[in-house]
């Protein structure tokens, strides 16, 4: 048996049409959930391409999240929630891709600035 779901473009429909009655932010392993209240119906807000209930690994996400779809005020149990169990990734490739970059950026300015050198000083009538 599958939980039944909520999706973002619904919800945003919903908080329009004003028909959320509630919000309720559950903390659990590995993060953050929501659970959304609408007519008699309470249901999780799922992941886009999953289609599984999300969860946001920050409370301050989640909390931007429901303020840019128009929700400021909900409910906060943070009964199951354990800090030591949320997985943050880290990218140390993207440093050193991003190092690369900049090294490519000044590289390509010199290179650009000794070309018009060249240019200058093949254009002037002094040169042997």
């Amino acid at each position: 048996m599958s939980i039944e779901t909520i999706d973002h473009n619904t919800l945003i429909r919903l908080v329009e049409a004003g028909a959320v009655r509630g919000a309720h932010v559950i903390g659990q392993v590995g993060g953050w959930s929501l659970m959304i209240k609408y007519g008699i119906l309470e249901r999780p807000l799922s992941a886009t391409r999953s289609k599984k209930i999300r969860t946001f690994k920050k409370l301050e996400t989640l909390v931007a999240y429901l303020k840019e779809i128009g929700i400021s005020r909900f409910d906060v149990d943070a009964t199951q929630y354990d800090p030591t169990t949320v997985q943050t990734y880290t990218r140390p490739d993207r440093a050193e891709a991003m190092r690369q970059a900049h090294e490519a950026v000044a590289h390509d300015h010199w290179f650009r600035e000794q070309v018009i050198l060249s240019l200058k000083e093949a254009d002037d009538p002094a040169t042997v």
